[in-house]
C-alpha cells in the first residue's frame, strides 16, 4: 500500500507525463478507490500507460535508479551468474558489472528479502534497478537454450533403458502412475513445455520411432527439430501427460483428447492434449493457448483497408452471415475472436459453440460441442436460437444441416459468425450451393466473406532493406501495378485507402523490399505471424451469378472485377511495408 506521500508522488508524476488530463485523472482514482486497485495498476489495465512509463514512475516513487533492458544485449557470463530459473522465480535479471558489484534488474527491488537472496545466490553485492516485465522477459530470452541439456539431465536419473522397459513394463494403471511420480520425468516435461512457451511455439509434437522418441516444436507455422529421447522414456513421459489432462493412462489403442494448464514464467498457458496410437507407440500433440496474450483485434491480425471496413460492417449489421474460410491453421477461428470482441457489448447476448473452445473470453456465453452425448453443431445450434441471442458463432459448418440453421438464423434477424472449409473466398458461394443451400438464401444472408492465410512476420530488429532483383519487380508490377499510385500526388490518398504508410508508385523499375536475418530476438529472422486476406460482400452482380451456379473461378473474377484485393496482393502489400516477405507470400499465396 502505497504511502500518502508517495501517492501524492504518483499523481505528480502522471499529470507531469501528460498521460492524463487532470479530471480524468479524478475520475480515475474515484474508480481506483471503488475497485479497491492500486491507481497506477488501474492506469496499466486500462492501457492508458505503457510498461516501460509505468516502471519508470515506480521507479521515481521508490527511489530507486531505472533500465529499459528491451533491446540491450547482455553477455553470456553475466547472465550465468543467476540461472535462469531464479531469474524467472524472482523476476529479476543481471545485466552487467559496475566496480565489483552486479548490476541486476527486477520487477520489484523494493522487495529486500530477495534481493538479500539473490546477493548470497551470486555471492556479489548487487546494484538494483527497477525494470518493466517486458524488459525481464526479453532478457530472460537471451539465456541459452539448454532444453536438450536439462531434459538430458533430468531423464538421466530415471533408472530404467530400453531392455529393462521392455522386460519390466508397467500393465496396469497403478503400476504406471508410480512410473509417472518420478521427479525426473516431471522436471523433463516441465522443461519441455517450458521451452516451448518461451520460444513463441504453437503446437508441441512428440512422436514415437522405433528406437527413438522425436520432439518437435510448430514456431511461426513451421515445424522444427527440437530433441531426441531415449527410447525408454517414452511410457513414463506419455503416462505424466496423460494423468496430468485427466485421461486413461492404461488405454493405448484408441486416439484420447483432454486439456491442462500451466503457468511459465508469467503466462498462464491453456495446453490442449490430442493423443493417437502410431506403429511405434503413441503420438501426442499438444496446442499451447497463451491466455496472457493482447487482446485480439483485426487490424492486430493484420486486416487493412477495404477488406477491414467490410468485415466492421458485415459484423455491424442487424443481420446476415459473416463468414472467415481457409485451410487448417489459417486464423479463421482468431479472426472470429477478433470480430467478436469488435462488436461485444452488454446490451448484446453473444453466444458460440465450438470444437474446441481456444480462446475463453468474459461478456460471452461458450459452449463444447461433445458429439458423445448429442451436442453436436446442429443440435448445439437449435438450442442457441431458443436462448434469444443477438451474435452467434458456430465453429465450423460442416454439413447442409448446421447451414440450413445458421441461414434461418440470419434470417430470423441473427448476426452468424462461421467458418468454412474452402482453398479461397471465391469458394464459400459454390460449397454454400454444393451443400444445397438455395441461391436466393445465400443472397439473402451472406454479408461478408473473406479468405485468409498466416504468414511470418520479418523480424523489426534485424531485417535489412533490399532492392528487388528484376524476377521481382516484374511480379511485383503484374500483381499492383493497377492496385499502387500512379505518381506521387497520389502516395498519401492512396496509401491511407489500403491502409499502408508511403506505397511506393507503380511501375517502377526498382522496389525496396525487407530480407529476413536472423537474431537472438526471432527465428531465421521471423517473429510471429499475421494474416493475408481477401474480402468481398455481395452485391447484385454476385447475386445473378449464385442464381446461375456459377463456379469458384467465376466468382473470383467477379470479385475482383468488384474491386477485391486478392490474399497474394494483399501479402505483397505487407511485403512493401516492411511487415513480410515476398518469399513468405510465395509460400502460402503461390496460386492466388
Amino acid at each position: 500500500m502505497l504511502t500518502v506521500e508517495n501517492q501524492q508522488k504518483v499523481e505528480h508524476l502522471i499529470l507531469e507525463s501528460k498521460l492524463v488530463s487532470a479530471s480524468e485523472l479524478e475520475a480515475l482514482k474515484l474508480e481506483a478507490i471503488q475497485q479497491n486497485t492500486p491507481l497506477i495498476a488501474l492506469l496499466g489495465q486500462r492501457q492508458l500507460i505503457g510498461d516501460e512509463e509505468l516502471a519508470k514512475i515506480q521507479a521515481k516513487v521508490a527511489g530507486v535508479p531505472y533500465v529499459n533492458l528491451a533491446d540491450v544485449p547482455i553477455q553470456a557470463d553475466v547472465l550465468a551468474l543467476l540461472p535462469k530459473s531464479f531469474a524467472q522465480n524472482y523476476k529479476a535479471v543481471p545485466f552487467g558489472l559496475m566496480q565489483g558489484r552486479l548490476a541486476m534488474a527486477m520487477l520489484d527491488p523494493t522487495n529486500v528479502q530477495a534481493v538479500d537472496f539473490l546477493a548470497r545466490k551470486t555471492g556479489k553485492g548487487l546494484v538494483v534497478y527497477m525494470a518493466s516485465q517486458s524488459s525481464i522477459e526479453r532478457v530472460l530470452t537471451q539465456y541459452p537454450n539448454n532444453v536438450t541439456s536439462d531434459v538430458n539431465a533430468a531423464i538421466q536419473s530415471v533408472n530404467v533403458n530400453q531392455k529393462s522397459a521392455e522386460k519390466a513394463k508397467p500393465t496396469t494403471a497403478k503400476g504406471l502412475q508410480t512410473l509417472v511420480q518420478d521427479a525426473p520425468i516431471t522436471r523433463a516435461l516441465n522443461a519441455i513445455l517450458d521451452y516451448a512457451t518461451q520460444s513463441g511455439a504453437s503446437d508441441i509434437h512428440i512422436e514415437p520411432r522405433e528406437k527413438e522418441l522425436k520432439i518437435r516444436y510448430r514456431v511461426d507455422g513451421l515445424l522444427q527439430d527440437t530433441m531426441t529421447l531415449p527410447k525408454s522414456v517414452e511410457p513414463a513421459l506419455v503416462s505424466r501427460i496423460k494423468i496430468l489432462a485427466n485421461l486413461k493412462i492404461d488405454e493405448h489403442r484408441v486416439p484420447q483428447d483432454g486439456q491442462f494448464q500451466i503457468q511459465s514464467g508469467s503466462k498462464e498457458v491453456d495446453l490442449r492434449i490430442a493423443i493417437a496410437p502410431v506403429v511405434w507407440g503413441e503420438q501426442i500433440v499438444i496446442r499451447l493457448l497463451d491466455k496472457s496474450d493482447n487482446v485480439l483485434t483485426l487490424d492486430g491480425l493484420g486486416f487493412r483497408g477495404p477488406g477491414l471496413r467490410l468485415i466492421e460492417e458485415g459484423i455491424r449489421k442487424p443481420h446476415g452471415m459473416t463468414l472467415s474460410t481457409g485451410p487448417t491453421g489459417s486464423g479463421k477461428s482468431t479472426t472470429l475472436y477478433a470480430a467478436i470482441h469488435a462488436i461485444k457489448d452488454v446490451s448484446i447476448n453473444i453466444v458460440t459453440l465450438e470444437d474446441p473452445v481456444e480462446y475463453k473470453m468474459d461478456g460471452i456465453n461458450q459452449i463444447q460441442v461433445n458429439g458423445d452425448v448429442g451436442l453436436t453443431f446442429a443440435s448445439g445450434l437449435r438450442s442457441i436460437l431458443r436462448q434469444d441471442p443477438n451474435v452467434v458463432m458456430v465453429g465450423e459448418i460442416r454439413d447442409r444441416e448446421t447451414a440450413d440453421l445458421a441461414v434461418q438464423a440470419a434470417l430470423t434477424g441473427h448476426v452468424v459468425l462461421s467458418t468454412l472449409h474452402t482453398n479461397s473466398a471465391a469458394g464459400v458461394l459454390p460449397r454454400l450451393l454444393d451443400m444445397g443451400i438455395e441461391p436466393f438464401l445465400i443472397s439473402s444472408t451472406v454479408n461478408t466473406v473473406i479468405g485468409q492465410r498466416l504468414v511470418r512476420r520479418v523480424c523489426q530488429k534485424c531485417k535489412t532493406e533490399s532492392p528487388a532483383n528484376e524476377t521481382e519487380v516484374a511480379s511485383i508490377n503484374a500483381s499492383l501495378g493497377g492496385i499502387l499510385p500512379k505518381d506521387k500526388s497520389e502516395v498519401k490518398a492512396v496509401s491511407e485507402e489500403l491502409g499502408y504508410d508511403d506505397l511506393p508508385i507503380a511501375g517502377q523499375s526498382a522496389y525496396t523490399l525487407y530480407r529476413a536475418n536472423g537474431c537472438p530476438a526471432c527465428t531465421k529472422g521471423y517473429r510471429g505471424r499475421l494474416g493475408i486476406c481477401e474480402t468481398f460482400s455481395l452485391n447484385p452482380a454476385m447475386e445473378k451469378l449464385l442464381a446461375s451456379h456459377a463456379t469458384t473461378g467465376e466468382v473470383q473474377a467477379q470479385a475482383q472485377k468488384d474491386g477485391m484485393i486478392t490474399m497474394k496482393q494483399d501479402g505483397y502489400l505487407k511485403a512493401l511495408s516492411g511487415l513480410t516477405t515476398l518469399e513468405e507470400v510465395a509460400r502460402v499465396a503461390a496460386d492466388f
